[in-house]
């Protein structure tokens, strides 16, 4: 992709991802956090394994569309493969690129929690969460209980 230095964000997190901690990253836009967390992503997941690995979340579905472009251009040769979900539009392709066994998913919280509720999307060994913009109100879903008073 031409970059040979890496960036601020990039320098100080993809080395804690790749040993497998926890980070919680905030940088300004054009600073290559999608780069940040996504190389170690990769790294995460096994191609030979057809089923979701990674799980990122982003608030609308123009970043969405943004991340599964670098992904896939990332993971070209590496047998891995990412599928986008996001409202819009008919369930169909989403499902069937859930069934192929996508590794990598990236999608918005309404769209996610449809295909989990539906059954298509399963996490049960997911391996990476990536929370991007989660400083974004639609990126978060709350639930709240009422109390009966």
């Amino acid at each position: 992709m031409g970059i040979d230095t890496p960036t601020k964000i990039q320098d100080s997190s993809i080395p804690l991802l790749l040993n497998g901690r926890d980070l919680i990253g905030q940088a300004q836009t054009g600073s290559g956090k999608t780069l940040a967390f996504a190389l170690p992503l990769i790294e995460h997941c096994d191609s030979q394994l057809r089923h979701t690995q990674a799980l990122i979340v982003t608030p609308t579905r123009e970043l969405a569309r943004q991340i599964t472009d670098v992904m896939q251009r990332l993971t070209r040769k590496s047998g891995l493969a990412t599928c986008v979900l996001y409202g819009g539009h008919g369930f169909g392709q989403e499902i069937a690129d859930l069934h192929r066994g996508a590794q990598i998913v990236v999608g918005t919280p309404g769209r996610l929690l449809d295909h989990i509720e539906r059954g298509t999307l399963k996490l049960g060994e997911l391996r990476m969460l990536v929370l991007d913009e989660a400083d974004e109100p639609s990126t978060v879903v709350s639930h709240r209980q009422s109390s009966a008073s």
